[in-house]
């Protein structure tokens, strides 16, 4: 995989101003500020319902603030703009895998989708997720740690700089755990980051994940 290009250390890759968002009459969170660098990893904390998943929906521009500000290398964006979309590769709970397609064909999809592919190989990067035999079965055969795998899998074709990242243990075998943190610590050590809600703990040798928390609304 080819290191994303590092940015300068007194600026941040991405951070959130004053940050809020709603649902309906319930607050979830306001004024959040949260920053991430270059080759850093950020693991987000806060009580079941606070607003985890939300706040990297946002991130990705899947869902938008209530209020706040996005900025990106330093200039403000919307959620979801094209420099987002292009540097950040989501994977939440539902892994965005499609069910009636081949986990081979899942990623020959993502790659066609996407801006930049990697050296890895679709073959490769399902050998690495050890699901290479099950390559040309359809994903709804698989079972739930499979098509996480299938979903993580993505990661290894498709470059970006900054990964976003729900619950990525989810249904995994301490193997498959083992895979996923030897993953993320490669990719941290080529200069990208990421953003990680988990209720396992991140495990990266050297690295030791930032932890912040999402305050209760007041």
């Amino acid at each position: 995989m080819p290191p994303p290009e590092h940015e300068s250390d007194s600026q941040p890759l991405l951070e959130t101003v004053a940050l809020s968002c709603a649902r309906g009459e319930r607050v979830l969170f306001e004024n959040l500020d949260v920053s991430i660098a270059a080759g850093e990893v950020v693991q987000v904390l806060g009580e079941n319902g606070s607003g985890k998943t939300t706040l990297l929906r946002i991130l990705c521009g899947l869902q938008p603030p209530s209020g706040g500000h996005i900025r990106w290398r330093g200039r403000e964006v919307a959620p979801g703009a094209p420099e987002l979309r292009s540097e950040i590769q989501y994977v939440g709970h539902a892994g965005g895998v499609k069910l009636d397609l081949t986990p081979r064909e899942n990623l020959d999809v993502a790659i066609a989708l996407g801006a930049r592919p990697t050296a890895t190989t679709v073959d490769a990067a399902l050998a690495r997720l050890d699901i290479g035999m099950l390559g040309g079965s359809p994903v709804r055969t698989l079972s739930a740690g499979q098509r996480q795998r299938v979903a993580l899998a993505r990661l290894l074709t498709c470059a970006s700089l900054l990964w976003v990242l729900d619950e990525p243990f989810t249904a995994l075998d301490a193997d498959g755990v083992a895979t996923i943190d030897a993953m993320l610590r490669e990719h941290i050590e080529a200069g990208g980051s990421a953003i990680v809600t988990s209720h396992h703990p991140v495990a990266l040798g050297q690295v030791t994940p930032r932890p912040v928390s999402i305050p209760r609304a007041a």
